[in-house]
């Protein structure tokens, strides 16, 4: 890995509660008690999903922003919802009425019937193509340079002399984010200069293969760990128990999704898990979740993901959590990871990130 990417802090996101999981009368409150102790952890931010089922993504993210003082949304964005310049101003907007940065989560889709409900049937690469001059767009509005007047005749979107109003102060352009899983994300990624975020293969598979020429990497994982590793298992299997219902709408989305990372993610499933495997795939096998899982003792779950730093993934987004303890649990983990990254190879992270308890 270069000595740019080094010297970058490695960041942490939590997840936003999903609104398709609550009560309409209970979910804000969700969302502001998950924003409030993911800001008292020392994250970064806090991600916040789109989808055809669940609420405005901006929306819940003025809630997020609103409840703490300095938690950035990321905001996942997803072009067939709207025009990139309506994408701009929301950005716009809440930096002049808050003063808060926001990362932006830029999507392709990874259902096709979400999609064609909406009358898109891109092809899969075409979207990532669409997705970088979308993005593009975006951070010239934001960056507003020389006279701040934008135009663009590109394939998929044209737009002449607009302005952005209110402009933006520098110090608030948000950070990109890009999925890496796919040769068209990861292009897009490099055009862009984001962060490709991945769905991790077994630390042991990361290791052997040569890392991604991209600006930074980013891994998308949930953690659950305990000072000894039954009772860790004992937590994750009452977490996520069995569920052939849920085998089965994996079986059927598998059908329906031309995404990469769903099918990676499903060949990776035959991993074995354990006390000398952490990597554990039955919540995305029972369509609970969407991203690995690393289970055992606080030693051992350290261990994977300070090779995971070590490899060169310097942003991690954690899976949704059901309380402030647990990522307390997890604050335990990642302390002893950072030690163990920075005894192997400095890195010049920031250390107070979940410092305070997580």
């Amino acid at each position: 890995m270069g000595t740019d990417r080094d010297r970058r802090d490695i960041k942490v996101f939590s997840t936003c509660p999903q609104s398709d999981l609550a009560e309409p009368g209970t979910y804000l409150r969700q969302v502001a008690d998950a924003a409030r102790w993911s800001e008292r952890a020392g994250c970064e931010g806090i991600l916040v999903y789109t989808a055809n089922l669940l609420v405005d993504p901006w929306l819940a993210s003025q809630v997020i922003i609103e409840h703490t003082e300095r938690l950035c949304p990321l905001v996942a964005v997803e072009p067939v919802y709207m025009h990139p310049y309506t994408a701009a101003k929301m950005v716009a907007s809440l930096g002049f009425l808050y003063g808060r940065r926001v990362y932006l989560n830029m999507v392709a889709g990874g259902f096709k019937n979400d999609l064609a409900a909406l009358g898109d049937t891109t092809p899969h690469d075409e979207r990532y193509e669409r997705l970088a001059e979308y993005t593009s767009i975006i951070l010239d509005l934001l960056k507003g340079e020389g006279t701040g007047l934008v135009t663009c005749e590109g394939r998929y979107y044209r737009v002449r002399n607009v302005k952005m109003v209110p402009s933006l102060p520098s110090e608030l352009l948000p950070g990109v984010f890009v999925s890496g899983s796919s040769a068209a994300g990861m292009a897009a990624a490099r055009r862009l200069g984001a962060t490709a975020v991945q769905y991790p293969k077994p630390v042991d598979e990361c290791e052997r293969e040569r890392p991604a020429d991209v600006g930074s990497l980013g891994i998308r994982i949930g953690i659950i760990a305990r000072e000894r590793a039954d009772d860790a298992w004992a937590v994750a299997h009452a977490r996520f128990p069995e569920d052939r219902r849920g085998q089965v709408t994996h079986r059927m989305a598998m059908n329906v999704s031309d995404s990469e990372w769903h099918r990676q993610l499903s060949r990776l499933g035959e991993s074995p898990a354990g006390a000398e495997h952490p990597y554990w795939m039955l919540p995305f096998e029972n369509y609970r979740t969407f991203c690995p899982y690393l289970v055992g003792s606080y030693d051992r779950v350290a261990e994977e993901v300070a090779r995971y730093f070590t490899v060169g993934y310097r942003t991690l987004i954690l899976d949704i959590l059901p309380s402030a303890d647990e990522m307390e649990h997890i604050g335990i983990v990642y302390r002893e990871a950072l030690a163990r990254s920075e005894h192997r190879r400095p890195t010049g992270v920031n250390q107070t990130v979940l410092a305070n308890g997580a």
